[in-house]
């Protein structure tokens, strides 16, 4: 009985627990019904508004980027920035990096990467301390004081001190070392007083010698255990250099088989240590090609960022939007330098004279294809020594023709001079190249209206190399390093004809008592204008004399794929100077706001 009242009442219970779920139930769909589909019809009425005011809210986002963009040029440039790697083409062949050794382009490129000198020249061809923190000259010229910047360390951490400056020129005099400047060092004491102190001290004074400086220094406590005799030889100088230059070596690759393909890479990472500041290149990769049209395709593929030891560009590269031509001067002259001692008509100072005068030097520079500057003097416009009222005999065909005609130099029916039936032909010898070719030409019509048969001997770089070692010629087209300090003194003193010489750069031979005098005295004093004063004897001998014509002033072509930052902006010293300022350049373009 009290089991059936229990269940009666569940049952009760669970029929009201079903009767609230159905009421709830009805009483949301009667809520849905109202507030949402019976509001379909409201939605419809609206739905062009919501779909104009999204059409409009896209056209004003739309507007607000193109304006972005637009107005970006405005107040935004791409300039080259800090970060990215530069890949550097150079033509020739990688042997050997060591400073003490290298004069080759592709190593000495090599070799201004990885080391430092105590001196160097920034990007507006300024002498300024690089590992040196300071340098003291006496009065006399003849002592140099270097000291040492504070906190030196090689590319391996162990501190530079005096004693490497030291066992680097010393090294370099030891005749066992076979350095090709053991003679510039020869007769020059080198004393280290204290870590930190490198004294020079020189057997005559020396106007020039602090560009000396500049030569790279290497570690003694990697190369001090190596005879002198084995330097050359070491494995330090291609395959483990350290220096303390702004990159440090990472490693060496050879690709391609083939000698006249083959491609030689020299990877290099940037220096934090580096006396003048960290590198903002990422890393430096020095491309060497043994063929010049390989080192044309890498450029022309984009694979290079700059290339150096070309002649000319070919039109479709240089033509491209992409390439840069920087066309950078060289402290430098590019001349004819008659042998005087042949046996042939150059040995006549006369006819030396009507041939420097039967040759238009600005005809010469409109035949180059870039800009370039007249040379009319031993000395560059600007330098110490050069003076205006002293330059080489000028641009005369009138006299030049009277010259010879009084030399006994008559003229045939083919318009060449002739002497005892022997015709006046005169050969020059020089480097094969675009630039030398057109310049040959030049003046071969310039000297064909005064009568003269000049005759072109173009030779490849070996045998011309060959060439200029021996003064195996009568006359030779070639340019000659003046530098910063016009010390001319190797190319015209007569010591330097010698063939016992070390480098007979004196490729003319040219020997006047009154120009060595002039050219001893003027290198040995310090003050500007007394030295000035010191070299007009010797002015005057080359103007009368004309062991040469000058003709002008060369200029390194450095195309470039793109901006370069920072690239240097004044004459260059010397090809490789280029690369000065270096831990300077940029060239990852990025886009920044302008101020």
């Amino acid at each position: 009985m009290q089991y059936r009242r229990i269940k009666l009442r569940f049952r009760r219970r669970l029929r009201k627990g079903q009767q609230r779920v159905e009421n709830i139930s009805s009483q949301a769909e009667k809520h849905i019904d109202i507030h949402l589909f019976e509001r379909f019809g409201s939605l419809t009425k609206v739905r062009r508004d919501i779909f104009s005011w999204l059409i409009l809210m896209i056209l004003i986002i739309g507007l607000l980027v193109a304006q972005n963009i637009s107005l970006s040029g405005y107040y935004q440039t791409v300039k080259t920035a800090p970060g990215g790697i530069y890949r550097e083409g150079v033509l020739g062949s990688f042997t050997n990096a060591n400073p003490m050794f290298a004069t080759s382009a592709a190593d000495t490129t090599v070799a201004k990467l990885i080391f430092s000198g105590l001196m160097t020249f920034n990007g507006e061809g300024k002498l300024v301390g690089n590992l040196a923190k300071e340098l003291k000259i006496d009065e006399k010229g003849a002592t140099y004081t270097v000291t040492l910047k504070d906190n030196l360390k090689w590319h391996d951490g162990v501190p530079i001190t005096s004693a490497d400056v030291a066992y680097t020129y010393k090294t370099i005099q030891n005749p066992d070392t076979e350095s090709p400047f053991q003679n510039s060092w020869r007769d020059i004491t080198v004393t280290t007083p204290d870590q930190k102190t490198v004294v020079f001290t020189l057997a005559n004074p020396l106007a020039s010698f602090k560009y000396y400086l500049t030569n790279g220094i290497v570690p003694q406590h990697v190369l001090g255990s190596i005879a002198p005799a084995d330097l050359r030889s070491s494995d330090f100088n291609t395959l483990h250099p350290i220096g303390s230059g702004p990159f440090k070596f990472k490693a060496i690759t050879i690709k391609g088989e083939k000698k006249e393909t083959a491609k030689e890479q020299i990877g290099l990472v940037p220096f934090a240590g580096y006396a003048l500041g960290e590198p903002q290149i990422d890393e430096f990769i020095v491309n060497v090609f043994a063929s010049e049209e390989e080192l044309l395709n890498s450029f022309k593929d984009k694979q290079l960022n700059g290339m150096y030891g070309v002649d000319a560009i070919p039109k479709n590269i240089e033509t491209s939007k992409s390439v840069i031509v920087n066309s950078l001067p060289l402290k430098a002259a590019t001349m004819i330098f008659f042998k005087t001692t042949s046996s042939g008509p150059l040995s006549n100072t006369k006819i030396r004279n009507a041939l420097t005068q039967a040759t238009n030097n600005k005809q010469v520079v409109a035949s180059l294809g870039y800009p370039s500057r007249a040379v009319n003097a031993p000395f560059l416009v600007g330098q110490v020594g050069y003076d205006a009222g002293s330059l080489q005999l000028g641009f005369n065909p009138e006299n030049a023709k009277a010259i010879l005609e009084a030399e006994g130099w008559k003229t045939g029916k083919n318009g060449i001079r002739y002497k005892d039936g022997k015709p006046l032909s005169i050969v020059i010898s020089s480097a094969d190249s675009p630039e030398y070719s057109n310049v040959l030409k030049t003046v071969k019509k310039q000297w064909k209206k005064v009568g003269v048969d000049m005759q072109s001997r173009l030779e490849s770089q070996a045998d011309f190399q060959s060439t200029i070692a021996y003064h195996s010629y009568d006359a030779v087209l070639y340019g000659i390093t003046i530098g910063a300090d016009p010390d001319v003194y190797v190319y015209w003193d007569s010591s330097q004809a010698d063939i016992r010489s070390s480098n007979r750069l004196n490729l003319s031979e040219y020997k006047s008592p009154s120009a060595d005098t002039s050219l001893e005295s003027g290198r040995t004093r310090m003050v500007s204008n007394v030295r000035a004063a010191k070299y007009k004897p010797f002015l005057k001998a080359w103007q009368q004399d004309s062991p040469a014509i000058a003709l002008y002033q060369p200029r390194l072509l450095y195309p470039t794929n793109g901006p370069i930052g920072n690239l240097p902006t004044a004459s260059l010293n010397s090809a490789v100077d280029r690369l000065s300022n270096v831990q300077e350049w940029q060239v990852r373009q990025a886009r920044v706001t302008n101020e």
